[in-house]
């Protein structure tokens, strides 16, 4: 899985994007800093592994990762080269889904490149810019169109589909609130790769006092929820200065700290769950003496496309999948003692994967 950091300069995109893979993007009180996107990869918290793990005596312990790129500050005009937009909203097309950091915190001493804090007009700043940055695409495939669509019936009817498109997008609207109406809608849209066909997930960074009751009490966090519901998007409350100081210590320190501030997880913990949720992801878990990994995988998938995710030549050999919930499995002491008690089953192809299943995939190439 791989998100992509967005935010106009100043928001606090660049120290959230340090303390979740400390990676040390430089974050400086002034915009472009960040001239490289900077990637980082964070491994996906999970305590079923260390569980698992520790229930095996795995040689090795391999969590899901999510790979995060930080995009540069975006201002007015990026889409039109402004700033050094245009290559910043080259590297967002690649990922899967977009945090949107807004900010929701008063600081005299950090500059907001607006001069003052509102985060619906952040957001619909960058929001314009990756709708003006899809309308140049959809020119260009207008452009290619056009030419066969007189012959083509295919082409003509794709034709009808962009220009229902770019006028969605040029009444300020995104390209995911759109209706689609048929599979061949579906299949166009695919392939355009636009900006603002990507989930979104709101980061509402706060100050460290608006924390524990989740930015109840904050006007702005208030504003961006609503927005977020409207969008059918996700949000999650965040302090950037917070999880920075809670990226240097080790787990037990970070659990004490964070109940310390009334908190029951960290800002990542919150992310990797609404990028989850937002994406319609899971994981299943393969564990034994040698490795103990989590595998993301569609809500929906059937065991053979599971089995995949491993090796190609597990799908394509594929006889059967013997699952056990993990749970069951440190209930009942033992591997034996949850087959004693048939908590282990033979699942066959249609056999759609749950959350926390254990599989042992049986296959024959």
């Amino acid at each position: 899985m791989k998100l992509g950091i967005v935010g106009l300069p100043n928001v606090g995109k660049s120290t959230l994007f340090n303390s979740l893979t400390k990676a040390g993007a430089e974050s400086a009180n002034y915009p472009f800093c960040t001239i490289d996107p900077n990637v980082g990869v964070v491994t996906v918290p999970d305590e079923r592994l260390k569980l698992l793990g520790d229930f095996y005596h795995s040689k090795k312990v391999t969590p899901a990762v999510i790979e995060f790129v930080d995009i540069a500050g975006l201002v007015k005009g990026a889409s039109k080269g402004e700033g050094l937009g245009n290559q910043f909203l080259a590297n967002i097309r690649e990922v899967d889904a977009i945090v949107h950091v807004v900010r929701c915190f008063e600081d005299s001493n950090v500059i907001h490149v607006d001069g003052s804090i509102d985060p619906l007009r952040d957001i619909e700043t960058i929001n314009l810019e990756l709708i003006f940055s899809d309308l140049e695409i959809l020119e260009r495939r207008i452009a290619k169109v056009t030419k066969t669509a007189r012959m083509d019936k295919e082409a003509a009817k794709e034709l009808d589909f962009l220009q229902k498109v770019k006028t969605h997008l040029e009444d300020g609207k995104m390209a995911i609130t759109m209706e689609l109406e048929n599979e061949d809608e579906e299949a166009w849209m695919a392939t355009y790769n636009l900006l603002t066909w990507k989930p979104v997930i709101y980061a509402a960074n706060v100050a460290e006092g608006d924390l524990a009751d989740d930015g109840e009490n904050n006007i702005h966090v208030q504003a961006v929820r609503k927005y977020a519901a409207e969008q059918n998007s996700e949000i999650f409350v965040i302090c950037a200065e917070i999880e920075e100081e809670i990226s240097e210590l080790d787990d037990d320190e970070k659990k004490m700290f964070l109940e310390d501030l009334g908190l029951t997880e960290s800002g990542l913990e919150k992310l990797v769950k609404a990028s989850y949720h937002l994406l319609g992801l899971m994981s299943f878990l393969t564990s034994g003496e040698d490795e103990t990994r989590a595998w993301t995988i569609k809500i929906g998938t059937k065991a053979p496309q599971a089995a995949g995710k491993i090796h190609t030549d597990f799908e394509r050999g594929f006889i059967k999948a013997e699952v056990v919930n993990y749970q069951d499995l440190l209930d009942c002491g033992s591997y034996a003692g949850a087959r004693e008690k048939g908590l282990v089953r033979m699942e066959g192809k249609e056999y759609v994967v749950q959350d926390g299943d254990v599989i042992l995939f049986r296959f024959n190439v």
